[in-house]
């Protein structure tokens, strides 16, 4: 059960969807995967405004809410490690975490108990699990998937986007999450390859798979992509304590001892430091866009 945070057995046809439970579901509550949440929370009097999409197409009979997934706790973390909720299995070996946050929604699709399910991503948190448990994930654009309704982690960094068992899966989900979405026509002809400290087999792998596609490839080469993710994870890390350190004062029994000292430290990101990470964020921000008229 520890995929679930609730589980639903609503009849009917049509795609199986689950949701991460950071996402309100009206008549459920949501738990953030905390214990902390979870005592205080009371059924959600109305969906986030990202269910809409999958809402009318229920009505049409053409899907069907299946639950709420577990997580990592408050989204806080890369695990999937649960202690309060138990932690999700890996379909691909139970031996090994399902990666977080979006934990309970990756293994879902991989297990097959749902078609398409939600998931968020702030800092890795659908790619991460959706890599871990041999699944598709698509963090989408900042913005372009409203998050009101959902419990926040970094809100100038969160996401919501699909997770599914392949790429025609996350079209279903998108098509869900943005009624009248179709993917382009035009497919990628020019891709900028870049290279980072990997596994050589990973490496290798990495690259077959772009020759097989038939596109150009380009090396890149992004330089300070270490100064720009820490500068991100300062960010991210100010932003968890705005949204999440009221819990960790008021209830630190009751949040898991990770989540916990992440949110400690999280608290001495100085004004100072989130100014210059949001500088840096915005010099990479220039730097990308300069790179996405070659690739």
């Amino acid at each position: 059960m520890s995929t679930w945070i609730v589980r639903e057995a609503p009849s009917g046809a049509g795609l199986r969807v689950a949701v991460k439970d950071l996402i309100d579901v009206a008549g459920l509550p949501t738990t953030a995967g905390c214990r902390a949440v979870a005592e205080r929370a009371g059924p959600a009097p109305a969906d986030a405004a990202c269910l809409a999409g999958l809402r009318a197409t229920c009505a049409r009979g053409e899907a069907r809410l299946v639950g709420k997934t577990n997580l990592h706790e408050l989204a806080y973390g890369i695990s999937g490690i649960n202690a309060a909720f138990g932690t999700p299995a890996n379909p691909l070996d139970p031996a090994r975490v399902p990666g977080g946050s979006s934990s309970g929604s990756a293994v879902a699709v991989a297990s097959g108990e749902a078609d398409v399910a939600y998931g968020s991503d702030t800092g890795g948190s659908i790619r991460i699990p959706a890599a871990c448990c041999g699944v598709a994930g698509l963090k989408t654009t900042w913005g372009r998937v409203p998050l009101d309704g959902v419990w926040p982690l970094a809100p100038s960094l969160d996401t919501v986007g699909p997770m599914a068992r392949d790429v025609a899966g996350l079209v279903a989900g998108m098509a869900l999450l943005e009624p009248g979405f179709a993917v382009s026509a035009q497919s990628p002809r020019i891709v900028g390859r870049v290279s980072i400290d990997a596994d050589p087999a990973i490496d290798r792998a990495v690259d077959t798979a772009l020759t097989s596609a038939g596109w150009e490839i380009v090396p890149v080469t992004l330089e300070g992509l270490d100064s720009v993710t820490a500068a991100a994870m300062a960010v991210l890390d100010a932003e968890a304590w705005a949204s999440d350190g009221a819990l960790a004062e008021a209830a630190p029994d009751r949040i898991g001892p990770d989540v916990l000292r992440r949110l400690r430290a999280a608290s001495e990101v100085s004004p100072a430091a989130l100014g210059a990470a949001r500088q840096e964020a915005a010099r990479w921000r220039a730097t990308l866009s300069s790179l996405w008229d070659r690739v």
